[in-house]
């Protein structure tokens, strides 16, 4: 979720239940001064009353008020007056539609010809509770409207507010290292804003500096530890021709020899590995990986002969993806290699294909570490001197730079790697 729609939500939240309160008290506040005026005109007929009895010293239910809504009952037995008056609500029904009517109600005692009588005085609400209605209706359409336009205003407010740092962030996610081109950000007049773009804008030129240092470095070591290796491996080869050198000599260059090639492959797979990282390889091309392992497979004939393994190939789908050529050679490369190398005499290699799918299986040893070590640099199951421990490390790094899932897992001695496409 978006920060402006987080925050517009808790803003909307946060305005409904302050409008809902206000909305309440608004109502509760013209309830009780239109009671309070009722009330006051109860008061007032209630002293036209009394003026009238002390006047006449009687009573008689002629038109005297308007509304005629009164009623006088004698209380037989008392004749102190009592000081007291009732407000209260009631309903009376009306005799012209039979429906019952809502009324204020004003009761109080009234001594007249020496008898205590019990005065109701009424007054009719309906037209009050219609002010009531249609001031509540009014206040809660203004407040409708003030709401929806308020947050109307807010929301393209907050657009404008926030555009420099959409923009900002747009630019970013454009932003490429291997490109060469500079990250140029504006200057936004919002100084938090600013001082962001500034800092992004140090940081990318930091980074595109370090880039280029390592890109550099990467190359140079590449041309410049590859030609004194190779000069080693041939002088080395020269000596082991020779028939001057004795047993203990021969053994000695062999394993100098051996040295050197280790340190060419590892020299080689550093500088892959660092390349990728660096996303050096920019080409990416469509690629059937199970076409390419069926042809790697294919070429390893003699060496699978040679062990006695049996290959079991199921292309239901060809396995499609993007990828440098020469990283999908290294890759298909590494895990045959791997499949051959850690397999056992008379063993098996599977490779099946779906579309969304590809898993190459081999029988071996029981895996003896946890399987997510054997993706780690220089972390080797065997100890063989032909290992350098980096061939699981590049196949992760290339899944891990190109969209691919690359698991392993290990039942009963079958060795299972699975290739399958990170969906975004």
């Amino acid at each position: 979720m978006k920060l402006l729609t987080k925050t517009n939500r808790i803003y909307l939240a946060f305005s409904l239940v302050i409008y809902l309160l206000t909305a309440i008290t608004f109502y509760q506040i013209i309830r009780l001064v239109i009671y309070d005026e009722v009330e006051n005109r109860l008061r007032v007929e209630r002293r036209d009353f009394e003026a009238y009895v002390r006047a006449h010293n009687t009573w008689s239910n002629i038109p005297y008020f308007v509304e005629n809504k009164i009623n006088v009952t004698p209380i037989p037995g008392k004749a102190d007056p009592v000081s007291s008056e009732i407000f209260t609500d009631t309903l009376i029904l009306n005799r012209y539609n039979d429906e019952l009517t809502p009324f204020r109600q004003l009761t109080f005692y009234q001594p007249i010809q020496g008898v205590l009588h019990q005065v109701e005085i009424r007054k009719s609400l309906i037209q009050t509770y219609r002010l009531i209605e249609v001031i509540t209706v009014t206040m809660l359409l203004f407040l409708g409207l003030l709401l929806v336009g308020t947050f109307w205003f807010q929301n393209k407010l907050s657009g404008r507010l926030w555009h420099p740092f959409y923009d900002t962030l747009s630019r970013i996610k454009g932003f490429d290292l291997g490109s060469g081109a500079p990250l140029v950000l504006d200057k936004p007049e919002i100084t938090e804003f600013r001082e962001l773009n500034d800092v992004l804008q140090k940081m990318a030129d930091k980074m595109q500096q370090d880039y280029r240092s390592l890109k550099e470095f990467t190359e140079n070591a590449s041309h410049e530890m590859q030609t004194p290796l190779a000069l080693i491996n041939a002088k080395v080869e020269q000596l082991i021709q020779s028939e001057q050198l004795t047993e203990t000599q021969t053994r000695w260059i062999e394993r100098i020899y051996q040295a050197s090639r280790r340190i060419a492959r590892l020299n080689q797979g550093l500088l892959l590995l660092a390349k990728i990282e660096n996303r050096q390889f920019n080409e990416s091309l469509p690629i059937d990986l199970s076409a390419l392992l069926t042809e790697k497979l294919t070429d390893m004939e003699e060496v699978l002969s040679f062990k006695q393994l049996a290959v079991d190939v199921l292309v239901e789908e060809p396995f499609a993806v993007l990828l440098p050529a020469s990283l999908a050679d290294s890759l298909v490369t590494n895990l045959v290699n791997n499949a051959i190398r850690h397999n056992q005499t008379n063993g098996r290699i599977e490779l099946v294909s779906t579309a969304g799918e590809l898993r190459l299986s081999n029988t071996g040893a029981p895996l003896t570490t946890s399987p997510e070590r054997l993706f780690e640099r220089f972390k080797k199951e065997s100890p063989g001197p032909d290992s350098v421990g980096l061939g699981l490390s590049i196949i992760r790094q290339i899944g891990d730079t190109y969209g691919l899932s690359i698991s392993y897992q290990e039942t009963a001695g079958i060795h299972c790697f699975r290739i399958s496409k990170v969906v975004s």
